[in-house]
């Protein structure tokens, strides 16, 4: 079975533990039932709150209880790349996000995120909230907050922009020839977007520039489609480009994240640059 979604309400005659349910209902094994709830892939809604993922194998199924088991074959053999601690600030850390791997899950699981990586090293001891995203072709430096007042100070320093988000990307062709620096203004979305970049070098070799960019704005994408638009697409982006594929996987990186502590009142930044 590649895939399969089941959502259903327990009844009087349902009632039992999740796996043992689950493995009758689906066919699936109790097994790879169990590897499922763990990584994230079965939600439940009692009669009080929303729908939250269900991990124990163990838990008992109630009448009323609402459930959507979202189970994936290919996703759920994925073995993702790992993370690495950039700093531990206590009700918040910054972590150095592979490629390949999502900031947060899905409703088919979690296992393939850096939000779920973060929860296991702190051993769920302590509250992960996501203050902000980064492709999941992109690397690099990520915040995530662990307490509600903290996440609610960090997202809106990103709201307001009062992040400054520095990159590093390589695109296909010679960018030198539009200046070593400038702006990029075209709205996104039909919204205004800024994007500023400064040529680091060009490769005649291989018809590649890399730059730092800064973005004032936080539209989808927005690096990706600016440079794109120009005609100087991303290394190695599988949506946005013609020309610019490659082996290595998309050439973007959010190498430093600074800006003013919530906590501390003082200045902070988290750099690669300074591994």
């Amino acid at each position: 079975m590649n895939s399969y979604i089941l959502k259903i309400t327990i009844d009087q005659n349902s009632a039992g533990t999740a796996a043992d349910f689950l493995a009758a209902q689906s066919g699936i094994s109790k097994t790879r039932v169990k590897d499922a709830m763990n990584k994230g892939a079965l939600w439940i809604k009692r009669k009080k709150g929303g729908l939250i993922r269900l991990r124990s194998a163990t838990a008992w199924l109630k009448p009323g209880d609402h459930i959507e088991f979202y189970y994936d074959d290919g996703l759920l053999s994925i073995c993702p790349p790992e993370a690495r601690l950039l700093g531990d600030k206590k009700s918040y850390s910054a972590w150095i996000k592979p490629a390949g791997l999502m900031a947060q899950g899905t409703k088919f699981g979690d296992h393939c995120s850096l939000m779920r990586q973060v929860e296991l090293f702190f051993r769920n001891q302590r509250e992960v909230f996501l203050v902000h995203r980064l492709d999941r072709e992109a690397s690099g430096v990520m915040i995530f907050a662990h307490d509600k007042q903290t996440a609610a100070c960090l997202s809106e320093l990103f709201q307001k922009n009062l992040i400054i988000k520095k990159y590093r990307v390589e695109v296909l062709g010679n960018l030198q020839e539009r200046g070593r620096k400038d702006i990029i203004d075209l709205p996104l979305d039909g919204k205004s977007a800024i994007t500023e970049y400064d040529v680091i070098s060009f490769d005649p070799t291989s018809n590649t520039s890399v730059a730092d960019v800064i973005i004032k704005t936080g539209r989808l994408h927005q690096i990706r489609r600016h440079f794109d638009m120009l005609g100087f697409p991303v290394m190695g982006d599988p949506k946005y480009g013609k020309g610019n594929k490659n082996k290595e996987g998309m050439k973007l990186t959010a190498y430093s994240l600074a800006f003013r502590c919530p906590v501390s009142g003082r200045d902070a930044e988290f750099s690669m640059a300074a591994e």
